[in-house]
Formats: C-alpha cells, structure tokens, sequence
C-alpha cells in the first residue's frame, strides 16, 4: 500500500553507530597486547602466574580439606619425596604439595586484596597532592613522606600486634603501610597531564575539580598505576609471608609463611627436611619473580625508552 499524501516513509534501515572512542581503545588494548606479547621474559612470568592462580583456585579439587586433617592421613612423618607424596610430607604427616597449594590461595588472596587497597589509597591521594594547592597539599604531601620514611614492615608488625592476628589484619596492615610509594608517582604524573594545554582550556571552559581529575588526570594516571600494582603484589606476598613467619598471620589457615614458620619450629631445618622449607621458599621467590617480570614488561609498553634495556 502507498503512503498516505503528504507524508514521508522513513526508511527502515538506520546506519549504525560508530563508537570511535571505543574503537580506539579496543586498538590501544591490542596494541598494548601485542606490545607485550614481544617481552618474553614478561610473557614468561604471565603464563606461570596463570598457571599458579589457576591451581590456587582448584586447590579443593586438587587437593580436598580432608587430605590435610592430621586424624585421617596414613602418610609418615617428614617422609622424603616419593611418588605419593611429591614434595614428601610434614612433621605432622602431611602432603607438603597438597599445603603448598592451600597455601598459595592466601598468600595469593593477601597479595592481592593488600595492593588493591594500596593502590586505591595512594592514587587517590597523589591525584590530590598533586590537583590540590595551599594547605590541602602541605598536608597530603606531610602525610606521604610520614609514610616513606616510616619502616613498612614495622609499622605493619605493630598494626597487627594491637589489632590481633589474622588474614584480614595482615591486608590491612600491608594495604595502609605501602601506598606512599604510589602516591608519590602518581603526584608526579598527575603534575605533568595538568601542565598541558587542554587542561588549561578544560579550566577556561568552566570545568570543576571533579570533572578535571575523573576525566582527565585518572585516565592518564591508570596505566602507570597498572604496571606498578604488578609490583606491588609481588612486595605484599613478600610482606604477608613476613608476618605470617612471625606468627600475626591467622593460626587456622595455611599461608607460605605459616609454612616456613612451621619449618623452623618443628627444627625441619636442622633436622635435615629440606624439602619442607625449599617448598614454600621457592614458591615465594619464584610468585614474586613472576610478579616483576609482569611489572618491568608493563613498564617496558608504557614507557618506550625502556624498551631497549
């Protein structure tokens, strides 16, 4: 049927709509992907990362709870490697892969949880320090250099000596003692996107604090934040096996540094058990080693002068 007189038939078909802003991110990704890829000693340290969170996730199904309850094993005490047992067993007659593994999910859990707390308390407070001017900066910058010259793992210790041992004490303590270092350079870079020219024309157009850092100064400073979370987790596993060495860390969970403080107080050290403390100590070295690969490789891609070291 034809249209009515003096109307026009649309048509049907509308042209879609290009998104080019994400079209250019979804490049930026691939690029960075790419980029990254090119790194071998960084592509490297991913795939092992992978492969250690993927056996920390599946640690119930690899290695059930039951196997670690001390009334149902059969194994002997602080039995060599074998091939039921791997990486031999405990002074409690335990499988120390099986404890690896249960181990690597807290250690991992605590790396994890303390950076983001980290990363989200200095990148909130260097874009500050470096927006804000007068006062609010003084005393932003007071604050960070407190917590620079203040030894971390001091300051963590004592955190968890008042609020009690536990998993949740440990990322608290780690989460609010390393930061300082990221605000430190995201001040910095913040400094350096607000000295360009479309920042000034953003001011001159009437745009408030709010709009200036979340559309403008956050985007610029994520990628550095990015590469030096990767860093970060590495020195939070560090420090949560520390605390859990010294005994803050939570008695009724398995860590790699409840492991190695288990080591030394049944004497496996010097009994000649070398396989309960070589365990957890290369798993630690070997975690944070990835981690640093990971985070030179990141900063290799976003800063290209390093490309070439």
């Amino acid at each position: 049927m034809s249209a009515p007189s003096g109307q026009e038939t649309l048509p049907t078909n509308k042209a879609p709509k290009i998104n080019v802003a994400a079209a250019r991110r979804r490049q930026r990704a691939g690029e960075v992907w790419r980029e990254f890829c090119s790194n071998r000693s960084g592509l490297i340290g991913l795939v092992v990362l992978a492969i250690v969170i993927g056996l920390a996730l599946l640690a119930p199904i690899l290695a059930p709870a039951e196997t670690l309850d001390v009334t149902r094993i059969t194994a002997g005490q602080n039995e060599p490697p074998s091939w039921a047992n791997p990486l031999g067993t405990d002074p409690s007659g335990r499988s120390v892969l099986a404890m690896l593994i249960w181990g690597a999910r807290v250690s991992l859990l605590v790396g994890f949880s303390a950076t983001a707390v980290s990363m989200v308390i200095g990148t909130v407070v260097g874009m500050a320090a470096g927006h804000f001017t007068g006062w609010t900066q003084a005393a932003l910058m007071r604050l960070i250099d407190f917590f620079l010259v203040v030894p971390g793992l001091v300051l963590a210790i004592v955190l968890s000596s008042i609020i009690g041992p536990g998993v949740t004490t440990i990322i608290v303590a780690i989460g609010i003692t390393s930061w300082a270092g990221t605000a430190r350079i995201v001040r910095s870079q913040t400094l350096t996107v607000e000295s360009r020219a479309y920042i000034e024309r953003s001011w001159a157009l009437g745009a408030s604090n709010a709009h200036i850092i979340r559309k403008h100064v956050l985007p610029a400073v994520m990628p550095l934040v990015l590469a030096n979370t990767t860093l970060t987790v590495g020195s939070a596993v560090i420090a949560e096996s520390t605390l859990s060495f010294l005994g803050l860390g939570d008695p009724s969970s398995i860590s790699w540094g409840s492991m190695l403080k288990m080591a030394l107080d049944t004497g496996a050290a010097t009994g000649g058990f070398w396989w309960y403390v070589l365990s957890p100590g290369l798993a630690i070295v070997g975690v944070v080693l990835c981690f640093t690969l990971v985070g030179r490789a990141l900063e290799s891609v976003i800063n290209p002068t390093l490309r070439g070291r």
